[in-house]
């Protein structure tokens, strides 16, 4: 009997607790908080990343532009329209001829054609001038509870909890309407992974300007990019354009904008 019951509790020991219990509103986001926290701290997250989850706040502004995401249905013209696209290629024009050492070194140690970083630092921030004012650990946290896709965002909650351990993030942290960070709007998960100390001062910050572009492109170089091969639809690295933003009207202007910012 004491070796059945001792087999009994080595096995519920050794089964994995469940997922922390996703919601559709706010009411269920403290328990959430309580269930994620747990599996948090199973995973080694210690307690200044458990105590940035527990000042969390349900970010009902998230959940409303999440649920209203219209500029990525718009027509590719209407779109670029909207997003400023001729602001854009001139602004990235201007900023390479302004400090074109800098532009040709990014491009020489990552392979990456330094106008289609130019692009996407236009697009997502224009040039670092909106880097976003939600919270990013209340945004992200929400994400991840939410029933709609919390499989996507609990992990990049998980990896926002461990940047606070190591004190890359903070809950005062701000960002976009999603909890992206810095220069071109990263997801915390892909801090982790492709992020850069761009300027060797030992940290990786990607509201520097350094940090931010060198992370984006590292970011397009792990996942493929052919130096000189093309990056316009039907060429060898607009794949990899892809990788950075699932929205289709979103991919093509980045390289359109890239191409005639190179002209």
């Amino acid at each position: 009997m004491r070796r059945i019951l001792a087999l009994s509790v080595a096995l519920l020991t050794a089964t994995p607790s469940l997922a922390a219990t996703c919601g559709n509103t706010s009411s269920g986001f403290e328990t959430w908080k309580a269930q994620f926290a747990a599996e948090a701290a199973n995973a080694g997250v210690g307690a200044k990343g458990l105590a940035a989850l527990a000042a969390t706040s349900y970010a009902t502004k998230t959940i409303a532009a999440d649920r209203n995401q219209k500029s990525f249905k718009y027509t590719l013209e209407k779109f670029m329209q909207v997003r400023g696209a001729p602001t854009i290629v001139k602004m990235g024009r201007a900023r390479i001829a302004k400090n074109p050492s800098y532009y040709g070194n990014l491009e020489k140690r990552f392979g990456v054609d330094a106008e289609v970083i130019v692009a996407i630092h236009g697009m997502e921030t224009a040039f670092g001038s909106n880097m976003g004012s939600a919270n990013v650990l209340s945004a992200i946290s929400t994400l991840a509870y939410d029933c709609r896709r919390s499989d996507f965002f609990s992990g990049h909650a998980m990896a926002a909890l461990r940047l606070v351990d190591k004190g890359a993030l903070s809950s005062s942290t701000k960002g976009a309407m999603h909890g992206e960070v810095g220069h071109t709007q990263f997801l915390t998960g892909n801090i982790e992974t492709y992020g850069i100390d761009g300027d060797g001062n030992g940290v990786v910050d990607l509201t520097n300007l350094s940090d931010g572009l060198a992370s984006t492109a590292n970011f397009l170089a792990q996942k493929g990019w052919k130096t000189g091969q093309g990056y316009l639809e039907g060429q060898p690295n607009f794949s990899v354009i892809q990788d950075w933003n699932a929205a289709g009207v979103y991919q093509k202007a980045i390289a359109i904008m890239a191409s005639q910012i190179a002209q």
